[in-house]
This record gives structure tokens, C-alpha cells and sequence, in this order.
């Protein structure tokens, strides 16, 4: 076979830019930093790989870097894990869920408004998760009443990250009555700072306040701002948690895989690198994370060939939580007394940090966040392997507790 050239040429043309680029000790710089200048960061990043086109190359023709085929995406994505750059966490869902979702569902106007203004800078959050309506989704509560040409929102979010931040929310309400309850959401484009939005940070216990909560109070969001149709707005969802998939598996493997020498470098600097229980712990890693590359890689090529099948993406992701927490534990083990005090966790990187006390309580978050381990295993046997769904009621399976 021969080798392809424009891949390798790719490559190279990104490893060199990012070499260049690449903003030089910033996990020095974003250890113990306070969130304001994160924020900066994050914002100065953006603009360096936007005006690159790296920041967009999932985005269609046209757009900056945009229209590229999925396997060059993937050579840029794996290189910005190789380069350990930092991670977009402020505009990560600006440029996957708010993009992806008015590229698929929205009309005219609201591309030609909003995707210029993504590009610009603006930052968007998600609301879908409610208090009593995380993995069960479709249990969301908070109310969309339409009063002629407006809605009136009331309820509440939560777990929207950076939402304190964000000048835009992806909001999903309820506006109707439906059996089964999906039927009844609508999907909405809510600008923050309408009357009667309050946003709350969410202080976490690595110190960290990423999340936040968002309050709803008689706020007016006109019927234009609505993305789908009345009723809609579970479909409009289900492509919404759809548009990282791959990708982003891709990098949070590959991250994963080069920072493999961390825990090497833990175990020198505790004198266990000639421990018989730790290495063998390591050999036993090591095949376990190439393994959630390969079965990443894998999942993109069925993608790029048409081939995925439903329920592919929750394996790769229900197999890089595991071994993410096995990663983060053994780092723990080898770090002995000093690995149990947390340190100064670094703002924008990755779950395997080197810090291991913040590494280890970040890696839950991957237990639950884009579908919980649950749910994912639910998806697995239902979809991929077709065995029997759970029954809605477990009343009617005739169980009793």
C-alpha cells in the first residue's frame, strides 16, 4: 500500500504549527490560577487555533479549515494530544453543540447570525441537566409556556459548564404535555442576558468551580430563537450529544497515552521504579489505554466508512472511564503519602494532570458526564446487542423489591 503523503504532509504542518504556537509553560501558568485568567487563556488560545482553522474542522466548507474528511481531523486532534495542548473547556461546547446543532436544525437566518459570532469569540453553554433530571433526561421539569409570538421560561439547570461565562444556552424546556414525555420538549437559542436569567457557579471539591446552575424566572425568549419545530426539541437533543462523539474520544485517549511517562515519573520520584508490584500494575495499564486508542480509531473509521452502528460510541466511552480511573489510581498508589494531599489542580488540562489527588476526583466526572456508566451499558446491550429493553415500569416486569 502506498503511504499517504498528504496525511504525513498534514501532520507535520500541524506538529510544526503547534510548535510554534503552542503557549509555552502554560500549565505552569494555569496551576493555582484563579479563573479570570483561565478564562483569558482559554479565549487567547481560541483566537490562535481559529485563525489557523483548527478550531473548526468539523465544520463545513466554507468556514475557516472547514470541510476537512474526518481522518484529517483526526491527524489534527490526535497532534493537539501529542503537543499536550491545553484543552478548549470555555468553548468546547460553542464549537461542537451550538455549532453542530444550528448547522443541522437551524434555518438561515439563525446560521448566518450565530456561527459568525462563535468564530468571533462568543461562548455558549448547555442546559439540559435539571436537579432530578440528569441520565433521565426526558424528566426535565423546567416550563416553556408559548404566549403569542414569546415564550416564558421558569425552572432551573444545572451542571452547565461555564455557564458563568457563557453569552449564549443551548436550553431545552418542556412545552408541552406527551406520552411518552420526549414528545413534549422544545428546543430553545436563550441569550443569557435576558431579564430574569440568574447564573450561580457550583463550587466543586478539587476547588474548581467549572459547573454552574442556571435560574429561569418569567424570562421571554422570542419564537424565533426556537431551533425545531414545537414538540422537537428531543430530537434536536439527541444531535446536540451527538456531535462530539469520535473526535473527542479520539483525543481524550490519545491524551491519555502520552501522559503515560507522568506515572513513570511518579514512580522514579518515589524510588518505586524497581517495585515488582507497581511494574506489574504498569504492564498491566499500558495495554488497557492503547487499547481504548485503538477501539477509539476503530469507532472513527466506522464512522468515516459509514459502518457505526448504535451503541458504538458508548463502548469506546464506557471503556475510557474505567481504564481513566485505573490510570488515575495507580498514579495515586505510586505517589504514596504526598499524592494524597491535593496541590494546586491545572486549569485546561486534561484528567490525567500528574496531579493526582485532582486527577483521581476529575476521573468520576467521566463516570457520569455525557451519559453515566448506566446509561451507556443500557445503550450497549439495547442497541448493539439487541437484548430485551428494561421495562419503563418495573412494576410491570413483576419484580418486587
Amino acid at each position: 500500500m502506498k503511504p499517504d503523503n498528504t496525511a504525513d504532509a498534514l501532520r507535520m504542518e500541524v506538529r510544526s504549527w503547534l510548535h510554534e504556537h503552542l503557549p509555552r509553560q502554560w500549565r505552569k501558568a494555569m496551576t493555582g490560577c484563579d479563573q479570570e485568567a483561565f478564562v483569558r487563556a482559554q479565549r487567547e488560545w481560541f483566537y490562535k487555533l481559529a485563525a489557523a482553522g483548527y478550531a473548526t474542522p468539523h465544520w463545513p466548507q466554507g468556514w475557516p479549515g472547514g470541510g476537512r474528511p474526518l481522518a484529517e481531523q483526526k491527524i489534527i486532534y490526535e497532534e493537539v494530544a501529542r503537543a499536550d495542548a491545553p484543552r478548549l473547556i470555555l468553548y468546547f461546547v460553542s464549537l461542537y453543540h451550538a455549532a453542530c446543532t444550528i448547522l443541522e436544525w437551524g434555518t438561515q437566518e439563525q446560521k448566518q447570525l450565530y456561527l459568525p459570532r462563535i468564530l468571533k469569540g462568543e461562548v455558549w453553554c448547555q442546559g439540559f441537566s435539571e436537579p432530578n433530571a440528569g441520565s433521565d433526561l426526558a424528566s426535565l421539569k423546567t416550563r416553556a409556556e408559548r404566549k403569542g409570538d414569546r415564550y416564558v421560561i421558569n425552572g432551573q439547570k444545572t451542571w452547565s459548564t461555564m455557564a458563568q461565562y457563557a453569552d449564549r444556552c443551548l436550553l431545552l424546556a418542556r412545552s408541552g404535555k406527551s406520552d411518552p414525555p420526549q414528545g413534549g420538549l422544545s428546543y430553545f437559542l436563550l441569550d443569557l442576558r435576558s431579564k430574569g436569567v440568574s447564573v450561580r457557579p457550583i463550587a466543586q471539591i478539587t476547588g474548581d468551580d467549572e459547573f454552574a446552575e442556571i435560574f429561569f424566572d418569567d424570562v421571554e425568549i422570542p419564537v424565533e430563537n426556537r431551533i425545531g419545530a414545537d414538540g422537537e426539541g428531543w430530537a434536536v437533543a439527541q444531535s446536540t450529544l451527538s456531535s462530539e462523539r469520535g473526535l473527542t474520544l479520539v483525543e481524550l485517549t490519545q491524551r491519555m497515552r502520552y501522559a503515560l511517562p507522568r506515572i513513570v515519573a511518579t514512580m522514579r520520584e518515589q524510588g518505586l521504579i524497581d517495585d515488582g508490584a507497581r511494574r506489574r500494575e504498569l504492564g498491566e495499564l499500558i495495554p488497557k489505554v492503547h487499547a481504548a486508542c485503538a477501539l477509539a480509531d476503530r469507532y472513527l473509521l466506522k464512522r468515516i466508512s459509514g459502518e457505526e452502528a448504535p451503541g458504538d460510541a458508548s463502548v469506546v466511552k464506557l471503556y475510557y472511564s474505567r481504564v481513566l480511573r485505573e490510570f488515575v489510581s495507580l498514579g495515586m498508589r505510586c505517589g504514596g503519602l504526598s499524592a494524597q494531599f491535593q496541590e494546586d489542580f491545572t486549569r485546561g488540562g486534561g484528567q490525567e494532570t500528574g496531579n493526582w489527588p485532582v486527577d483521581f476526583m476529575n476521573s468520576y466526572n467521566w463516570s457520569i458526564a455525557g451519559g453515566s456508566d448506566e446509561v451507556q451499558r443500557n445503550i450497549i446491550s439495547e442497541r448493539l446487542l439487541r437484548m430485551p429493553r428494561e421495562p419503563r415500569n418495573w412494576q410491570l416486569s413483576g419484580e418486587r423489591s
